[in-house]
């Protein structure tokens, strides 16, 4: 059993393989015994295991704190409340992708399972290529700093503009290269039916296999801001991915729990666009007073002192509209 105990990208082998076996079991309990079958999550039902997966990924942090040190604790820590807050983001994309195709709530589930299998590899092949340039050109850092930077300072210029899927460029290219049929077939991704454009019996894609591809697609233009950000606050592959993963396999449960709230948290993007900033900006900080880095802990207080506001701002605005649904 020596093998276990060799290095693989930093950390011993028995690591990787126990978080990944640890993922794999988390996921056939959710689909093989929780939703096993088609059926509607309801927002009780959502809260619950959204807790369930949050107090997972802490104790996770716990796990990590007691293995590596309390700092990479903390660093965990900060990239797990990043990427759960990133994901939020995220929901309100999911949300407008699921109202386009009219994808009914029971089949949301499905869509979201096999999105997040996709999230775990993109991830892993994203956060796998970025350690190699970083320790192999450690300027590549500073590359992920002035990008969130300028990517927080757009998100804050851009405001709330309006997504239109109608003319979304994957969905013409999908809709040009795969025949798709024009109807949901239950919980399918493909189907045989003739082809519309050529009257020739062939195999369809469904609507709800268009809305995955789109979850997927929107999920690397997030990580396309979130691995770098995790990336800024600690250069370990472990921590950055296992940070991510944790907090992206609750995902599901957070979307099912705050798709029917999303318009209370108006001002969140905003709140993300400043965290952004900051975590980009706290690279060249740590460099201008000297600092071999930007201590953990501050960062992590900022990075809830950034999202609290955020999420205070946003209910507070929005109290009026609550008051008027109830």
């Amino acid at each position: 059993m020596d093998f276990l105990t060799l290095p693989v990208i930093g950390k011993p082998l028995w690591m990787w393989a126990g978080f990944m076996l640890a993922v794999a079991a988390l996921l056939a309990f959710d689909l093989g015994v929780l939703h096993r079958k088609t059926r509607e999550i309801g927002v009780r039902e959502s809260l619950v295991m959204s807790c369930v997966y949050i107090s997972l990924g802490l104790g996770f942090g716990g796990l990590v704190a007691m293995q590596l040190g309390a700092t990479a604790g903390v660093e965990y820590l900060t990239g797990f409340v990043i990427e759960k807050s990133l994901a939020i983001d995220n929901v309100f994309v999911i949300a407008l992708i699921f109202g386009f195709f009219a994808i009914p709530p029971a089949l949301q589930h499905r869509v979201l399972f096999w999105g997040v299998l996709g999230v775990i590899v993109l991830r892993a092949i994203m956060i796998g290529v970025g350690a190699a340039l970083v320790s192999q050109f450690g300027w590549v850092l500073y590359l992920f700093a002035a990008f969130l930077i300028l990517t927080g300072v757009k998100m804050l210029m851009a405001g709330d503009k309006p997504i239109n899927l109608e003319n979304n460029r994957a969905l013409k290219l999908l809709r040009r290269v795969l025949p798709v049929s024009d109807r949901l077939e239950g919980d399918r991704f493909f189907v045989q039916g003739v082809d519309p454009r050529t009257g020739k019996a062939a195999r369809l894609a469904t609507p709800l296999f268009l809305a995955l591809v789109l979850v997927e697609l929107a999920d690397l233009v997030f990580a396309v801001d979130s691995v770098p950000a995790i990336f800024a606050i600690t250069t370990d592959p472990y921590i950055v991915y296992t940070s991510n993963i944790m907090a992206i396999l609750g995902l599901r449960a957070l979307y099912f729990a705050l798709a029917a709230v999303l318009h209370r948290f108006a001002y969140l993007k905003q709140a993300l666009a400043v965290l952004l900033v900051f975590i980009g900006g706290k690279i060249f900080i740590a460099d201008a007073l000297g600092w071999e880095k930007f201590p953990a802990a501050l960062s992590l207080s900022i990075t809830f002192v950034i999202l609290t506001s955020g999420v205070v701002w946003s209910l507070w605005k929005t109290r009026k509209i609550a008051t008027a649904g109830v």
